[in-house]
C-alpha cells in the first residue's frame, strides 16, 4: 500500500472532533481494514466516531467508492447503457423483483441482478427463485451475460468477490452498535449496488414496523443519501420510500411468494403489490428514457396487462435451468404437510400488525433463517387473509399458517397472533408510497 502520512490514530482523532476526512484518507481506511494493517479496534473506534459525528456527502460517497473497489468488480459495459438493478431495503412479504424487473425487461431495459439469500424475517429473492426446482442461481459471469443478452433479464447470487470491506465492516458493526448510522448503512448498501455494475439503480426504501427505518424522516434520509452516492458515481438513481407496516401483499414465504408474484403477473394479486411494481418500473424507465411519469407508468402497465412481464420470467426460469411448469401452474408447488388457519380472537378492526413480528413467525414455521447455515423450507410461510383495517369477527380466519410439523406450525401461530392488535374503531389508512427520492429533489406524499 506503501507510506501514508496519517495514521489511523488521527483520522480517528478527527473524526471524533467532527472533522471532515478526505477522500485519500477514506481510501487509506478501507485499503487497510480490507487487507489487516488496520485492526478491528480501531475500526470499531471509527465506526462509533461516525454513528456520533455523522459524514458529509462527500465522505460518505467517497467511503462507498473505496468499499466498491475493496474487491471484484462486474463491467457490465458490454450489455450497453440500460442496465438496471432494483434494490429493496428489505422487508416482509417483498417479492417485487419477481414482478417489477421482468416487467422493466418488458420495456426494453437490461436487468442484470446480483441478489442475496434472506436472513431473519427478511427474505432473499435467491432463497424464493430457488423455491422453482432445477433454478440455477449460481451462475458464471459468461452465464450472466449471455442469460442477459437473451432474455434482457437475469437474476444470480451475489459473488463473495464483491465489496469484502463492506462484509468485514458489517459484521464488525453488527457486534459494537454501530449499524445505526445513514452514512454506514447507505455505502453498505450502495457499495455492492455499484460493484454490481448497473448503470441504472432503483432503490425501495422502506419505512415502518417492518423495516429497519421506522420513521419517514429516517427513510427519507436514507433514501437521499443513497440517491446522492449514485448520483456521484454516475449513476442514474432514484429511490420510493415505501410503507412496511404491514407486510407487502398476502403471501410470506419463498414458494408462497413466487406464487403470487405470477398471480400478479397474470393480471391479478394483491393492489399494494401490483401498484409498488408500476412504481418501481416506471421509475426506472423515468431514469433510462427521461420519460414523464404518467408515460412511464402507461409503458409499465401495458408491460404487465399484455403479458410480456410475464413471459420474461418464464424466459428467465427457463434459461436458468428452473421448471417452467411452475410458472404456467404454481399450484404445482409441493403443499406443507401443516396448514393451520389463525382465527381472530375477538370482534373488531385489525389495527395494526407488528410486521417484524409476523416475520418472526415466518421464521418459525421455516420460511426464514435465523443464522446463515439455516436451511430453509420452501413451502412454509403465511397466507394473510386480512390485513390492516379490515373489519373481523371472532373466530374468522386471519390468516392460514403453513409448516412441516405441528411443532413449528403452533410456534408460528402463537407468534403471528401476538403480532396483531384489535380496536373497535377504523384505524387511519395506511399509505403505500410515502415520497419520491431523485437527484433533482425529493418530493414526500
Amino acid at each position: 500500500m506503501g507510506e501514508f502520512p496519517v495514521r489511523m490514530y488521527d483520522l480517528i482523532a478527527r473524526k471524533k472532533d467532527g472533522q471532515e476526512l478526505t477522500e485519500a484518507e477514506i481510501r487509506f481506511m478501507v485499503e487497510g481494514y480490507t487487507d489487516g494493517s488496520i485492526p478491528d479496534y480501531q475500526m470499531s473506534a471509527m465506526a462509533m466516531a461516525i454513528c456520533l459525528r455523522g459524514m458529509t456527502h462527500a465522505e460518505t460517497a467517497a467511503l462507498t467508492l473505496a468499499m466498491a473497489a475493496s474487491g471484484g468488480q462486474v463491467d457490465l459495459s458490454a450489455l450497453g447503457g440500460r442496465t438496471v438493478d432494483k434494490h429493496s431495503t428489505g422487508g416482509v412479504g417483498d417479492k417485487t423483483t419477481l414482478v417489477a424487473e421482468p416487467m422493466a425487461a418488458a420495456c426494453g431495459l437490461l436487468v442484470a441482478k446480483m441478489s442475496g439469500r434472506g436472513l431473519g424475517f427478511t427474505g432473499g429473492t435467491i432463497d424464493k427463485l430457488e423455491s422453482i426446482p432445477g433454478f440455477r442461481t449460481g451462475l458464471t459471469q459468461q452465464e450472466f451475460f449471455d442469460a442477459v443478452r437473451r432474455n434482457g433479464i437475469a437474476v444470480t447470487g451475489q459473488s463473495a468477490q464483491l465489496a469484502p470491506a463492506d462484509k468485514k465492516l458489517y459484521a464488525l458493526r453488527d457486534v459494537t452498535a454501530t449499524v445505526d448510522s445513514i452514512p454506514l448503512i447507505a455505502s453498505s448498501i450502495m457499495s455492492k449496488k455499484l460493484a454490481a455494475g448497473a448503470h441504472i439503480i432503483e432503490l425501495d426504501v422502506k419505512c415502518g414496523s417492518g423495516a429497519f427505518m421506522k420513521d419517514r424522516r429516517q427513510a427519507a434520509a436514507l433514501a437521499r443519501e443513497m440517491v446522492e452516492i449514485g448520483t456521484r458515481a454516475g449513476r442514474l438513481t432514484s429511490a420510493w420510500i415505501t410503507n412496511m407496516d404491514q407486510p407487502l401483499g398476502l403471501a410470506v414465504g419463498n414458494a408462497l411468494e413466487v406464487a403470487e408474484a405470477v398471480d400478479t403477473l397474470r393480471g391479478g394479486g394483491p393492489a399494494d403489490l401490483r401498484e409498488l411494481c408500476l412504481r418501481l418500473c416506471s421509475g426506472a424507465l423515468m431514469l433510462a428514457d427521461g420519460l414523464p411519469e404518467a408515460e412511464a407508468r402507461a409503458r409499465a402497465l401495458q408491460a404487465l396487462e399484455s403479458g410480456a412481464a410475464l413471459q420474461k420470467l418464464r424466459d428467465m426460469v427457463q434459461t436458468q435451468g428452473g421448471d417452467v411448469s411452475f410458472i404456467d401452474r404454481p399450484e404445482r408447488f409441493a403443499p406443507a404437510a401443516v396448514q393451520v388457519e389463525a382465527a381472530a380472537p375477538r370482534s373488531g378492526f385489525l389495527a395494526h400488525m407488528d410486521t417484524a413480528a409476523v416475520g418472526a413467525a415466518s421464521v418459525l414455521l421455516g420460511a426464514g433463517r435465523e443464522t446463515k447455515e439455516s436451511p430453509i423450507d420452501p413451502a412454509a410461510g403465511i397466507l394473510l387473509r386480512k390485513k390492516t383495517g379490515d373489519r373481523v369477527q371472532r373466530g374468522e380466519p386471519l390468516a392460514v399458517l403453513y409448516a412441516a410439523d405441528h411443532e413449528k406450525a403452533q410456534a408460528g401461530l402463537e407468534r403471528f397472533l401476538s403480532a396483531l392488535t384489535f380496536d373497535d374503531q377504523a384505524p387511519a389508512p395506511i399509505p403505500l408510497i410515502l415520497g419520491h427520492v431523485t437527484r433533482d429533489g425529493q418530493e414526500l406524499y
